[in-house]
C-alpha cells in the first residue's frame, strides 16, 4: 500500500483553506490530494496531473469530488491549466517520488525485488525509449554518463564495462539478469550495504528513460506563471540532483518568490520507521510574491 510522504508537512506549506484551487501535478494515488480535498471544501478544486494511463484510470473509477484528473505529463502543466481553464491557482504540489504501485504492481521493471522485462516507463504510449533499449543499445559511456549523473554511481564505469561484456553473448531484457550483471560488476562488500548495490543503477536508468530531470526543469518556471500572488509551490524530491534543481530554480526566482523552507524539511525518524522509502524525502516550499 502506498504511503504519502510528508503529508502533514505539505498542508503546512500549502496551507489549503475552503474554495481554494490547488494542482497536485504527479498525484499517483491521490494521498495528498485527498487531504487537500478536505481542507479546501465546499467548492474548492484540486487538478490531478497523471503521466501513467493505468493509475490515471484507477483514480478517475474512484470518482473522487472536486477532483479535475488530466492524463498528461507535468512538463505541459500551462497548456493544462489553459485547457482545463483552472484558475486562480493557490498551490502547486510536486511530489517527485513514484508510486508503490510502479514497484509492486505495473510489472515495468521498477523494481529490483521482481523479475520483470526492463521497461521502466511511466507511460507506455508517448514514451518509446525502455531501459531495455539503454542497456542494450546505449554506448559504454552513454551509460557510464548516466550512471554518475543521475544517481552517483561510485562504480559506474565498472557496471557499464560489464553490461557491455554480457550484451556481446546475448540480450538483456529482466531485471534480474541486469541485477546478476552488476553482482559480477561491484565489490562483494559493496553488496552488502544498507542500500541494495543495485538501487543507484535503477534509479539512473529510471529517470534516463523518463527524461525526468529536463521535464523538471522545464515545468518549474511554468508553475510559477501559472500561480496566482500569495500561492505556493512545494516539492518533495527523493535524490540529490532532483533537490538542486528545486533549490536552484527557487535561488533564481528570489525577485517572484519567498522561500518559506531555508534548509530541506526532511521526515521524522517517526515516519521513516513505518515508512523506510521515505528517508531520502526532501521538501522545500516558497510563495509568490
Amino acid at each position: 500500500m502506498h504511503k504519502s510522504v510528508l503529508k502533514k508537512q505539505i498542508l503546512e506549506y500549502l496551507n489549503p483553506e475552503p474554495n481554494e484551487n490547488f494542482i497536485d501535478a504527479t498525484i499517483g494515488q491521490a494521498g495528498h490530494s485527498l487531504e487537500i480535498l478536505k481542507k479546501n471544501k465546499a467548492n474548492g478544486k484540486v487538478l490531478g496531473i497523471e503521466l501513467d494511463k493505468e493509475v490515471y484510470r484507477n483514480l478517475l473509477n474512484k470518482n473522487i469530488k472536486r477532483l479535475v484528473l488530466v492524463n498528461d505529463s507535468y512538463l505541459n502543466l500551462k497548456n493544462i491549466v489553459q485547457r482545463k481553464k483552472f484558475k486562480p491557482v493557490s498551490g502547486i504540489l510536486f511530489d517527485l517520488g513514484f508510486s508503490s504501485w510502479h514497484l509492486e504492481e505495473s510489472g515495468r521493471g521498477f523494481s529490483f525485488k521482481q523479475n520483470e522485462p526492463l521497461d521502466m516507463r511511466y507511460n507506455t504510449d508517448l514514451n518509446k525509449l525502455t531501459a531495455k533499449e539503454i542497456v542494450n543499445n546505449w554506448t559504454e559511456k552513454e551509460i557510464e554518463k548516466i550512471l554518475k549523473k543521475y544517481s552517483q554511481e561510485k562504480f559506474a564505469k565498472r557496471i557499464s564495462k560489464k553490461i557491455i561484456e554480457q550484451r556481446k553473448s546475448k540480450p538483456i531484457k529482466t531485471t534480474f539478469e541486469l541485477i546478476e550483471i552488476i553482482k559480477r560488476a561491484v565489490p562483494s562488500w559493496y553488496q552488502h550495504k544498507r542500500i541494495h548495490f543495485v538501487t543507484k543503477t535503477f534509479q539512473a536508468l529510471r529517470i534516463a528513460v523518463n527524461n525526468e530531470l529536463n521535464s523538471l526543469k522545464q515545468t518549474l518556471p511554468q508553475a510559477l506563471e501559472v500561480l496566482e500572488k500569495g500561492g505556493r509551490i512545494v516539492a518533495i524530491s527523493f535524490h540529490s540532483s532532483e533537490d538542486r534543481i528545486v533549490k536552484n530554480f527557487l535561488k533564481e526566482n528570489s525577485k517572484s518568490l519567498r522561500i518559506l523552507t531555508k534548509k530541506p524539511i526532511r521526515p521524522s525518524r517517526a515516519e521513516i520507521i513505518n515508512n523506510p522509502r521515505s528517508r531520502s524525502a526532501k521538501l522545500r516550499a516558497a510563495v509568490k510574491i
